[in-house]
């Protein structure tokens, strides 16, 4: 009766260590947190609707970004992930200019400068000798400067500061250029991570907010942009 016994506890001891290695071979462990460095070029517009109501005919403009990120793991091969990162956005296109010669058609160059802060969600399973990464999520922006860049002759500067406010204040010269300081928005996101920690992503920005000023109700003017970061995890 105990020879059954102890035949019985080791067979039971067998499977339960079976299983156990079945589990852990089937089910991705945990990921350890991490942190990395990014930079790269995007490619921006302004698209929306100008002043008159009329959609905007710009085109896109060459801009670069640099940030720091970190991930952490809240599944099995699922992460948050949370940076800080500056980025150029920005736009090109034809505006018309009025003096006492009357009015006529000039390139306007817009350069805007943001810290953005993105809160992502990021899937990486294994594949190859490497990880897959896929990832979305919000991200919030605060201008941090901006110029304007006028191409056309003549025109009475060739460059100027961008105004960041909410509202036009009242008496404000219709000359100036005013933007809202915050900018909302959507980032999307595929790339690879090698195992080294060297990883290429190709991300896409959707900007949800209006970022004109509030001195027109007809000007919808959103940021957009597409571009590609090389970065690497510690």
């Amino acid at each position: 009766m105990k020879k059954k016994l102890y035949l019985l506890l080791i067979l039971i001891g067998f499977s339960v260590q079976a299983m156990a290695q079945s589990d852990a071979v089937s089910t991705p462990a945990m990921g350890e947190p991490s942190f990395g460095i990014f930079g790269g070029v995007n490619f921006q517009n302004i698209n929306g609707k100008d002043d008159a109501g009329d959609k905007l005919t710009n085109s896109l403009v060459t801009r670069f970004h640099i940030g720091i990120n970190e991930q952490l793991p809240i599944a099995p091969e699922f992460y948050f992930q949370v940076g800080l990162q500056f980025i150029s956005k920005g736009t090109k296109g034809p505006v018309n200019y009025t003096d006492v010669n009357g009015t006529r058609s000039i390139t306007r160059e817009i350069l805007i400068n943001y810290l953005e802060l993105p809160l992502h969600l990021v899937y990486k399973p294994m594949v190859g000798q490497g990880n897959l990464i896929l990832g979305f999520g919000p991200y919030v922006g605060y201008s941090i400067g901006g110029k304007a860049k006028f191409t056309g002759s003549p025109i009475p500067a060739d460059e100027m500061d961008l105004e960041f406010e909410k509202e036009v204040p009242s008496g404000q010269s219709n000359n100036l250029i005013y933007y809202k300081p915050l900018d909302v928005g959507a980032d999307f996101f595929v790339g690879y991570q090698f195992l080294n920690g060297i990883n290429l992503v190709l991300n896409s920005q959707l900007g949800l907010i209006n970022i004109n000023s509030n001195i027109n109700t007809k000007l919808a003017n959103k940021n957009t942009g597409f571009g590609l970061s090389l970065g690497y995890r510690f």
